[in-house]
């Protein structure tokens, strides 16, 4: 399991292994080492390529000089630029002296020698400055990274940037950074990744994110402690659901969308396609009759409730012929494409509170003894997501209204009306804020966005380590739900078939670029139709 840390975390950390007997000094080691493997897997053969790492004067910069050791031994033609002078009983200086050239910044007052190594280097390592910097930048530090860009303005093809731990002038708790830092095609951190890979403008100057280990134990009660995970492939395939051989669709579970309206046709049928994508054995669309006529055959696998309506939009009579499919579903979609009309209003309160049009003491069924009926199964597991989660709000007391451990699936303009935040201050601190309001609600919260966050009430959260503009797009959001859902028909936990659905999803996001062409031409139905390939990959990363 990679764990997201803040700074003084990871000092907390290495400070209770070197106590523990493993030193400083072989951390450095393991992490030169492990940056020296990433980069060998990141490129191809590295014999005869030029590398360039540039050294700042502290561990940071040590890392880089026991990686620049490991990469001349693979054959590379290394060279060294260090930005001050290091100590003469600097063991990992002095091992390298007389197999990589070295160049001290200090005799390098125009950066000519600086120019000249980043216009022949194929890679360029940034081992510059590391997790303990703060804003702002000290030279000469600023004027390294400045003749660095300039000097790789003038190639025509631009090395590929390795940034060791993180890119120099982040902060790597809040993903502040200077304008001088240099933008990384690959960052290899140590030991635990960093929030501040995860928050931009950081974020955006991270690239593809690695984690190396460093010798300290997985079972470290300082490292055990931090409650924020990253979901990676291997987390993601320990949360899926089996697939035995002799199984039939009820074994995989039915997936109920209450969905749609005259206005939003597709939404109901997007969620449907990503449930069934996602493995659900039956799913079942209950929609506005004018929906089914709209849609039917667009989705023949789907099996069809139609509810009664106004002009198009759910009616609070639909309640009553809802109550008859609740018994036969295991999860139960509640939102996408519903529309905000007074109509729809009235139906979610009914639904939820028992109140017909407001008359208190007027119960539906899912009010009158509402806990007994929880506890008997009457409300099946429930995401509720898009138009159903600005519904939800509008109720008086909503929280207390629906079954506890729900997934609540909000982007932040819907986090905003649910909690009456600005959506400056939940993106200001995107984790905060889901395990914040996931524990004050009693749900497991799934805040959408690049990054997505994962919060339950029990204090486990997440991030997905995948931000891609290919998932901003009109539906996608419907296709989450249907995934989670599916995984929650298929018996997985809340937190964990929100944390793989987020996972695969954006997964498949990933991949329906290369089928589109680029990721502004991605669209919801390209999401959907690439689950598939997204599940291969965690099942054969399992094999």
């Amino acid at each position: 399991m990679v764990k997201i840390v803040r700074v003084e975390e990871i000092v907390a950390i290495e400070q209770a292994a070197n106590e523990n007997g493993l030193s400083y000094a072989a951390m450095m080691e393991a992490a030169g080492r492990g940056l020296a493997a990433q980069m060998m897997t990141f490129a191809p053969p590295l014999s005869r390529e030029r590398i360039l790492i540039i050294v700042g004067p502290g561990n940071n910069g040590g890392d880089g000089l026991v990686a620049a050791h490991y990469l001349s031994e693979a054959g590379a033609d290394v060279t060294v630029y260090l930005s001050h002078p290091r100590s003469e009983d600097d063991a990992n200086m002095n091992r390298m002296k007389g197999r990589v050239e070295i160049v001290l910044g200090t005799d390098d007052r125009g950066l000519a020698l600086l120019t000249e190594n980043v216009q022949r280097a194929n890679y360029i390592v940034d081992a510059l400055l590391g997790t303990g910097f703060h804003l702002p930048m000290r030279e000469p530090i600023g004027r390294i990274l400045l003749g660095v860009k300039h000097a790789m303005e003038s190639r025509e093809a631009r090395p590929r940037l390795i940034a060791v731990d993180c890119p120099s002038g982040m902060n790597c708790d809040t993903g502040e950074i200077d304008e001088e830092s240099l933008a990384a095609d690959l960052t290899i951190t140590f030991a635990a990744a960093k929030r501040g890979h995860f928050r931009f403008p950081g974020a955006a100057y991270t690239g593809e994110l690695r984690v190396v280990g460093i010798g300290i134990p997985d079972d470290q009660k300082e490292l055990n402690a931090v409650e924020l995970d990253m979901i990676n492939i291997t987390e993601a395939a320990s949360f899926l659901p089996a697939r035995p051989k002799d199984s039939h669709k009820g074994t995989f579970g039915t997936v109920l969308v209450v969905a749609g309206s005259v206005n939003y046709p597709g939404a109901p049928v997007l969620a449907a396609r990503g449930a069934y994508r996602a493995g659900a054995g039956l799913v079942r669309l209950a929609v506005p009759a004018p929906v089914h006529a709209a849609m039917a055959a667009s989705l023949p696998e789907a099996v069809w409730t139609l509810l009664p309506h106004e002009v198009g939009v759910l009616s609070e009579n639909a309640v009553h012929v809802l109550a008859q499919e609740l018994t036969g579903a295991d999860a139960l979609v509640f939102g996408p494409g519903f529309g905000r009309e007074e109509a729809t209003q009235r139906f979610t309160q009914t639904m939820f509170t028992g109140e017909d049009r407001g008359a208190k003491g007027v119960m539906g069924f899912i009010g009158t003894a509402q806990a007994e009926k929880h506890e008997a199964g009457v409300m099946p597991p429930l995401v509720i997501d898009a138009d159903g989660l600005r519904l939800l709000a509008g109720l008086e007391d909503w929280t207390q209204q629906i079954p506890p451990n729900s997934i609540l699936t909000p982007h932040p303009g819907e986090m905003a009306e649910l909690t009456g935040e600005t959506v400056d201050a939940i993106q200001q601190d995107r984790v905060a804020t889901a395990k914040l309001w996931s524990e004050r609600w009693g749900q497991v919260v799934v805040l959408k966005g690049a990054f997505t966050v994962i919060a339950a009430p029990d204090g486990r959260a997440s991030v997905i380590p995948i931000a891609s503009s290919a998932l901003a797009t009109a539906g996608s959001g419907d296709v989450l739900s249907g995934v989670i859902a599916a995984l929650l028909a298929q018996g997985c936990d809340p937190y964990e078939a929100a944390a793989l659905g987020a996972f695969v999803h954006a997964r498949a996001g990933e991949l329906a670029i290369d089928v589109a062409g680029d990721e502004a031409s991605v669209i919801a139905g390209d999401i959907a139709g690439q689950l598939g390939n997204a599940l291969s990959e965690l099942r054969n990363h399992t094999a």
